[in-house]
């Protein structure tokens, strides 16, 4: 399955939930699902709510099935549980710190940040999203990156308060990781143990 691209805040309305990951938009009066029978309140299946909320992470880090899957896979085989290792994989993706340091408005914007080589890990050019950082490592943006209006926008006033996790300096353009992410500090509600229970009988 290729990675979304279509409406995203119809998407937000359909899972009932802002991804700040996603868009930037608020539901605003909308917080129904889309269509012509969305205000009618209708009973989710087991199986409808635990696809929901694996569609909340699938949306909010911009990954492909597979590449959840992947991850579902490695947070099993840890010692630490699933759901909290999972949401902490995800929380490390080179992408999500870029938008967590508030360097972009979304993952998203992130992404393309890091795919046009605009983002520096540890002093190094890399340009791809998916590389996990670790305590210490130093994630900077370049010269030229730090003159997009929308990078200087972020800065100023970021979509999301930064995270205790990350040690920003806004002059810089650069931020330190100073220890693993942990599950409660995921920017939106999930019920990850859904997701953990979703997985459990398909892979």
């Amino acid at each position: 399955m290729s990675r979304y691209t279509g409406p995203r805040l119809k998407v937000m309305r359909a899972l009932g939930c802002e991804l700040p990951g996603l868009s930037r938009k608020p539901l605003g009066e909308r917080d129904y699902p889309p269509g012509q029978h969305g205000m009618r309140a209708r009973r989710k299946s087991d199986y409808g709510v635990k696809l929901m909320e694996k569609q909340k992470l699938r949306m909010n880090y911009g990954l492909t099935e597979s590449q959840i899957q992947r991850l579902f896979r490695e947070a099993k085989r840890a010692k630490a549980p699933t759901g909290a290792k999972l949401l902490e994989l995800l929380e490390r993706r080179l992408d999500n710190v870029v938008f967590r340091a508030g360097f972009a408005p979304t993952a998203v914007a992130a992404r393309q940040l890091v795919r046009h080589k605009h983002v520096l890990l540890n002093g190094q050019a890399v340009n791809i999203p998916s590389i996990r950082v670790r305590p210490g490592d130093a994630i900077a943006l370049v010269d030229k990156a730090r003159k997009i209006p929308m990078v200087l926008e972020c800065v100023e006033q970021p979509a999301l308060a930064r995270p205790e996790w990350l040690s920003c300096d806004e002059k810089a353009f650069s931020a330190r990781v100073t220890r693993l992410p942990e599950a409660s500090e995921v920017p939106f509600p999930v019920e990850v143990q859904h997701v953990v229970e979703y997985y459990a009988v398909r892979l």
